[in-house]
């Protein structure tokens, strides 16, 4: 069984499930891009996911984010990848500048992999959830598997799961632990040709869409404009300086909606040059500095 996910944190937990063990740091950029920390459920242990490390593939292309008319396999794709990606503190450095390069490639080999494997008749088995960059993905996964009529099962992400009397909400599949992906496969559903279809049209209207984001609103997949989310940065940031990654880090507890440290990072960023935001105190690191609300500017 082929699986398939769409962040990088998450596919690395995946691979430690199909390989039966469990690796409690994640080198590499995986554990730098990963915003927020796991919380798992704490699900009782029921084994492993069969299979190998081999047969996970991550389609980690951002696609609810930019110009979605544009090929994932196009430089303009694999840019704002890397651009995303280097609005970290680390981002700065070359060396992780170059491992993105290569991250973002590699999400066009595993779209080739997956691919041959289709040709091959595997089983396609998708991890996804509300997660405006998951459900892209699943969407934009059901338009290519539209071609193949190869078996097809899903995974959802529940809302939540009960804890010793407690409710836990999930976010996304970054937040579960290898140890429990096996948990959730009684929840998986095989997709049947007219679903696949329904699916792959709901991308092709985002592709025509075509706005430079979309996001989860009433439970459904709509373009929205950039600026959608940026009500969030009003609402925390204030006159007074504060660290950056203080102000992404209370947005991200304040508001779960599933979008990344490096979107609103790179929202500050634009502020900063239109002079609504300025930098008190600078840092090689970005998130690092100390920014403020200009005086005279008003915001929404």
């Amino acid at each position: 069984m082929i699986e398939v996910l769409f962040g990088e944190s998450e596919s690395a937990s995946m691979k430690a499930a199909k390989s039966k063990r469990c690796s409690g740091f994640a080198p590499g950029p995986e554990a730098v891009w990963m915003s927020g920390t796991k919380m798992p459920p704490r699900k009782t242990f029921s084994g492993w996911v069969e299979g190998t490390v081999q047969e996970v593939l991550c389609l980690g292309f951002l696609l609810d984010i930019g110009d979605i008319q544009e090929p994932v396999d196009s430089p303009y794709r694999k840019d704002l990848i890397v651009s995303m990606f280097s609005q970290d503190s680390w981002g700065q450095a070359e060396e992780w500048r170059q491992e993105f390069q290569e991250t973002a490639e590699s999400y066009v080999k595993n779209l080739l992999r997956l691919k041959e494997f289709l040709k091959q008749g595997e089983k396609i088995r998708i991890w996804y959830s509300d997660a405006p960059y998951s459900r892209c993905g699943f969407y934009h996964l059901c338009h290519i598997l539209e071609a193949y009529d190869n078996e097809v099962w899903t995974v959802r992400l529940p809302e939540y799961v009960e804890n010793e009397k407690r409710i836990l909400f999930l976010e996304n599949w970054g937040n579960i632990s290898a140890e429990e992906f096996a948990g959730f496969l009684p929840d998986s559903r095989k997709l049947s040709a007219e679903e696949i279809h329904f699916y792959g049209k709901l991308w092709a209207d985002l592709v025509r869409d075509n706005s430079p984001l979309r996001a989860m609103v009433n439970g459904n997949v709509i373009g929205v404009p950039e600026d959608f989310y940026d009500f969030h940065i009003w609402k925390v940031l204030c006159e007074q300086p504060v660290k950056e990654a203080r102000v992404i880090g209370e947005i991200l507890g304040r508001y779960r909606v599933n979008v990344s440290d490096w979107w609103y990072a790179k929202r500050i960023d634009y502020y900063i040059q239109q002079k609504k935001i300025r930098v008190v105190e600078d840092s090689k690191w970005r998130y690092a500095r100390s920014i403020a609300l200009t005086v005279s500017s008003h915001q929404q």
